[in-house]
């Protein structure tokens, strides 16, 4: 073996020895930060709903709904809500399924979500439950966003389609189509849509029928493609996680919130 294609070896392992402490370390962090998190548990009619906000509630603070993937609360979305109040905003977590109702594995997401998807009225109504439980914990109801990962970008994009009282809505890696029987309507919210390129759920299709819709609710708009990266790029615990636009994708979330929310 030649000392270049040694030294090209450990260069390699250096990276990858990084890449994963750097990984390790978010992961910590949002554990760690996670733990100031307090539960709020609010109702759907009958149902029991389990969402979370940071400790700073009760201040007079913007505020950011944070939207779950398809499995439920889960890390991303701590680590993202503990990194918000860092920035000074109340983030609160919502819970979409309800007690009870948790995904426990990749089919039973799918279905679930899958509902809620086709039965975006549902979406919708929970979405605004926590929308009145982030105002109830002090967030000030003019200066209101909504964040969401996977299932919760379709969410966040739901919120503008539904002309929810938000003042923008971030969509990260989430699926961007809607059924086409349904019309496109005014969009008063502004949108951010972070979109991965190699993204398989998302078709060229579902992307220029969202621009279309876009346009035609003459709405505030942009999407950002990330590069090289795949659906859930963003989150340190998927294969699919990408450091570089991961990064990248944050620090237009919070120079977009930043905009429209101070």
């Amino acid at each position: 073996m030649s000392i270049k294609t040694i030294h090209g070896s450990l260069t390699k392992t250096r990276f990858s020895l990084r890449s994963a402490l750097a990984t390790t370390m978010i992961v910590a962090s949002g554990t760690l930060f996670g733990q100031n998190l307090k539960p709020v548990s609010y109702q759907d009619g009958g149902q029991k709903l389990n969402g979370m906000i940071t400790s700073n509630a009760g201040k007079k603070l913007p505020g950011v709904l944070i939207l779950p993937a398809w499995k439920g609360i889960d890390q991303e979305a701590k680590t993202a809500a503990a990194e918000l109040e860092k920035q000074g905003y109340i983030a609160f977590i919502a819970d979409i399924y309800g007690e009870g109702n948790i995904p426990a594995d990749n089919e039973s997401a799918a279905k679930t979500s899958g509902y809620y998807k086709k039965n975006y009225d549902a979406y919708q109504k929970r979405i605004s439950l926590a929308l009145e439980q982030l105002k109830k914990n002090g967030a000030i109801p003019a200066k209101i966003a909504v964040i969401g990962y996977c299932f919760g970008g379709t969410g966040a994009l739901e919120s503008a389609r539904g002309s929810l009282p938000v003042a923008g809505a971030v969509s990260i890696h989430g699926s961007l189509g809607k059924d086409q029987t349904r019309k496109n309507g005014p969009i008063g919210a502004k949108i951010l849509v972070e979109n991965p390129a190699d993204d398989k759920g998302v078709t060229p299709e579902d992307y220029n029928n969202l621009i279309k819709e876009m346009n035609e609710g003459n709405a505030d708009w942009q999407i950002i493609t990330y590069a090289h990266s795949k659906h859930t790029f963003t989150d340190p615990k998927s294969p699919d996680y990408n450091e570089v636009m991961a990064k990248r994708a944050w620090n237009h979330t919070l120079m977009f919130l930043k905009e429209i929310l101070k």
